[in-house]
């Protein structure tokens, strides 16, 4: 397959599921992602990372590469610590990531993620509770990722995702940029501020 690359397939899943059981409305803390982007209207998501506001340096969101802790990812200190290790492990800059649930019957849409942010990074999911397989599809291909998988996927290609099992679908969604594109990242930043600067 091209568009999606099984990185793991052993994760204890268990631990992930009571951090995210043991905070009140955990769901229902942040909406941006069914409020803003109509692709995703039918997914709840517990943010992790975010883009850092404070470089936006007048460029469009999709353009950002600078990325934080939310102020909620303290609460998580199982998730926040595997994604530092694969991190470390795949000799990559952790990007944006965000918990996401799929509720039984609920699709996210077909799309590309467009912009810089995307082109650099690679798209990760790591599965934490699926009934039925978590299928997906890009480009052509289709996959049914299986609970305690990690994989990554092509998110440059048109693609989309079902549940059609019988529960909620659970996945950890993160960007990593991989070392090789630090310096493009960094000029990338270097000519926004430059030019914010030229008209100011």
């Amino acid at each position: 397959m091209k568009h999606f690359k099984r990185i793991r397939a052993d994760v204890p899943t268990e631990p992930f599921l009571r951090e995210i059981a043991g905070i009140d409305d955990a769901w229902a803390n942040a909406t941006g992602r069914q409020d803003k982007i109509a692709v995703q209207r039918e997914a709840l998501a517990i943010p992790l990372r975010g883009l850092r506001k404070s470089m936006i340096l007048g460029r469009k969101r999709r353009d950002v590469h600078e990325s934080r802790w939310t102020s909620g990812s303290v609460n998580f200190p199982i998730a926040r610590a595997f994604l530092e290790d694969v991190s470390r492990e795949l000799d990559a800059d952790l990007s944006r990531a965000k918990i996401v649930c799929l509720p039984a019957g609920r699709r996210v849409y077909p799309h590309i993620d467009r912009g810089e942010y995307y082109r650099l990074r690679g798209r990760y999911h790591l599965v934490l509770k699926s009934s039925a397989g978590s299928w997906m599809k890009a480009g052509d291909e289709e996959v049914r990722m299986q609970a305690g998988e990690l994989w990554w996927f092509d998110n440059d290609e048109m693609h989309e995702a079902f549940n059609d099992g019988t529960e909620d679908r659970i996945h950890m969604i993160f960007d990593l940029l991989p070392a090789e594109m630090r310096a493009r990242a960094a000029a990338s930043t270097d000519r926004a501020r430059a030019k914010l600067k030229e008209a100011a």
